[in-house]
């Protein structure tokens, strides 16, 4: 395989793990050799999504997506979002008979019933239909492989994540005031309704609380919670050097998939604490480089016992080149699949 067109409806400005894991992995495909296109909201009018402006939704019909899809002249297709962009050229590609991969980032269903009274169960079904439509669903976790299957989810893949070990790193000095009070708890993410931020802050711990990010709680947030250093979003080094300076890694989310966070605070040399749920479970679970407990102050304090390097090397177990290369697997099984139920089909006639 040479040729890959990724479909996003997350694409820039956002900042998050599906912008950073699609990017990454284009990267490295780009490496060894695999020519990687992208169609995203840039090429469309949008309009901001509901609740999340940051989040734009494509203005656009399933033929204009279709001739763009054509366009771009790829052996593969992998929709990595449920949006506009997604479903549209997830429906032209069923027209036209081309195999499609998908992948399962975000844990919808939970998003959507944090913020609009919908049962799960409507929105699992809806998106059981959009994956089993493909020829392959990637999913980064054993526990979301799980979760999906027995919720009669087909043909899932493994896809794990990596990390950028070399920005990732522990650093000298502080970016934090100096009279900040240690120790720092910090969370990295963005401040929105789904990440539970507010299990974090309201915890009663010494030292200080920090939040990294920006989203659509983090006005009412600062507002709520006086006590709490909020930096806004913060990029390459700059965050990274904040997460070194922290002591522990406060991830207080009970709704993601992965949390591509957390490698990168592992990566800086800085532990976990997290709720014993889907990815802190597959990515600290017994490696002791962090603490997962249903009290997540007790997790918290327990971390600082932690060492630093342990939770690196940790982390060095996570790779980008390895994540790419399985996501390429993943788009050559799905397409020999295709053709092999073609086959069968034809013949069966």
């Amino acid at each position: 395989m040479s040729s890959i067109l990724i479909v996003t409806d997350a694409w820039h400005p956002q900042i998050n793990g599906v912008v950073r894991s699609i990017e990454r992995t284009a990267e490295e495909l780009e490496a060894i050799g695999i020519r990687v296109e992208f169609l995203t909201p840039q090429a469309f009018k949008t309009l901001p999504c509901p609740t999340y402006p940051e989040i734009r939704l494509s203005l656009t019909h399933r033929g204009i997506v279709r001739r763009k899809i054509e366009a771009f002249d790829c052996e593969h297709l992998h929709i990595a979002t449920e949006g506009p962009l997604g479903l549209l050229a997830a429906s032209a590609a069923r027209k036209d008979g081309r195999p499609f991969t998908t992948s399962y980032h975000t844990r919808f269903p939970e998003y959507v019933s944090a913020r609009l009274p919908v049962p799960l169960s409507w929105s699992y079904s809806w998106l059981r239909k959009f994956h089993n439509s493909g020829s392959g669903c990637m999913v980064a976790t054993r526990s979301l492989e799980q979760d999906l299957r027995e919720r009669g989810f087909l043909n899932l893949m493994r896809w794990s994540r990596g990390v950028d070990e070399e920005l990732f790193r522990p650093y000298e000095g502080s970016v934090l005031p100096e009279d900040l009070p240690r120790p720092v708890f910090m969370y990295v993410g963005r401040v929105a309704v789904e990440k539970n931020i507010e299990a974090f802050l309201d915890l009663k711990l010494g030292g200080s609380k920090v939040v990294v990010g920006g989203g659509p709680q983090l006005e009412a947030l600062r507002r709520e919670y006086r006590d709490v250093h909020f930096t806004g979003p913060k990029v390459g080094e700059e965050l990274a050097r904040y997460y070194s300076d922290a002591d522990v890694f406060v991830f207080p989310s009970l709704t993601d998939t992965f949390g591509n966070v957390i490698l990168e605070a592992l990566a800086c040399g800085v532990p976990v604490a997290a709720y014993p749920v889907m990815g802190p479970l597959d990515v600290i679970g017994d490696t002791g480089a962090g603490v997962l407990s249903q009290d997540l102050r007790e997790a918290a304090e327990a971390a600082l016992d932690i060492p630093r390097e342990h939770c690196r090397k940790i982390a060095m177990n996570y790779t980008w080149a390895a994540s790419a290369r399985q996501f390429l697997d993943n788009c050559i099984a799905a397409r020999d699949l295709h053709n092999s139920m073609i086959a069968e089909a034809r013949a069966a006639e």
